[in-house]
Formats: C-alpha cells, sequence, structure tokens
C-alpha cells in the first residue's frame, strides 16, 4: 500500500509550538542547530539498529527505514538550499516531491545498515554548514517553490522541526503517516 502524500504546509511551526512533537522553534538558538542535528541523526542511527525497521507499522505509515531515508534526503536537500542562500541572492527552490523520491528511490528496500551512516554524514554535512554561518548572513532570504519565505535561520529552525517531528513519528506512542 503507498503512502498518502504530506500536502500540509508546516511552516506554522515557525509560529508557534507542534502540538504532535513538542518542538518551539523560538526556543532553538541558532548557535544551537549544528549539535541538535548532530544529536538527531544519532538518535536516527540507534533507531535503525531496532528491530523490525523495515516493517510498517500499519500498511499506510513509514516504516522506521522509509523515515530515516526521507530525514536522510532532507538533510541533503536543506544543505542545497542553505548553500544558495548564502551565495545568491533571494534564490528561488525548486520543488522537490518527497513522495515521488521516496518511490523512485525505493526507501523500502534500502539497507538500514547502510542508510544509518549516510543519514549521520548527511547531518553532519548540513550541520557543519550551519555553524558556518557568519553573523550577518543568518537573515539572508530563499523563498519555496510554493512562495513560503524563509531566512538562513528560519529555514534552519524549519528544517530541525522536520526531523525532530519524524524522530518522533518512529518513537512516538502513536504513529503518522510520513
Amino acid at each position: 500500500m503507498t503512502i498518502e502524500p504530506d500536502t500540509k504546509d508546516w511552516t506554522w511551526v515557525l509560529e508557534r509550538p507542534c502540538p504532535e512533537c513538542g518542538f518551539v522553534a523560538a526556543d532553538v538558538a541558532v548557535g544551537e542547530l549544528a549539535d541538535a542535528f548532530h544529536a538527531n541523526a544519532a538518535a536516527w542511527a540507534t533507531a535503525l539498529a531496532g528491530p523490525d525497521v523495515t516493517v510498517r507499522p500499519e500498511p499506510g505509515v513509514w516504516s522506521v527505514l522509509e523515515y530515516a531515508c526521507h530525514v536522510r534526503d532532507v538533510h541533503r536537500v536543506f544543505a542545497e538550499r542553505v548553500e544558495m542562500m548564502l551565495t545568491e541572492d533571494a534564490p528561488r527552490f525548486a520543488n522537490w516531491d518527497q513522495d515521488e523520491t521516496a518511490l523512485a528511490e525505493r526507501y523500502d528496500r534500502q539497507d538500514p545498515a547502510v542508510v544509518a551512516p549516510e543519514l549521520v554524514s548527511a547531518a553532519a554535512a548540513v550541520a557543519d554548514r550551519y555553524a558556518a554561518v557568519p553573523a550577518d548572513a543568518w537573515d539572508r532570504p530563499g523563498v519555496r517553490s510554493n512562495g513560503s519565505e524563509f531566512t538562513v535561520e528560519s529555514l534552519g529552525r524549519y528544517h530541525l522541526h522536520d526531523v525532530v517531528h519524524h524522530l518522533h513519528d518512529v518513537a512516538g506512542p502513536t504513529r503518522v503517516a510520513g
């Protein structure tokens, strides 16, 4: 069974706490982003070492492995976006269809022993990028394909929510579709 695409616009998490995972964007200082991404990646590596990571808990809910593949790719996409924001004037980001990527890349058939270090590496690369943002560059703008406007700072917090939320999805008392 395929996963129902998530069509929500999650940018509201920059303005108010997420009631599902408890993330509060305003509580995250830009100087904490890199450490937060490293810690989150370590938790994902642990989750991928657990039992039954390839099993979907329900037919329409991603497995731990599928979520981890998505998180790995989120880090890669956001690393590109941060770089664009720091090197271009108000770049417009190409649309990334995460659901199409999950199907095309066969997230359900990837090897957890390969995905774990890839996720940790992708998280480390983007964490390093955030850690190297000059103090005067956090307000540089970028625009998502749907018109949502970000600064490097708000993109970092939005990005962090995504990976924190998905870790909650696989560890929380109730799991929700990706």
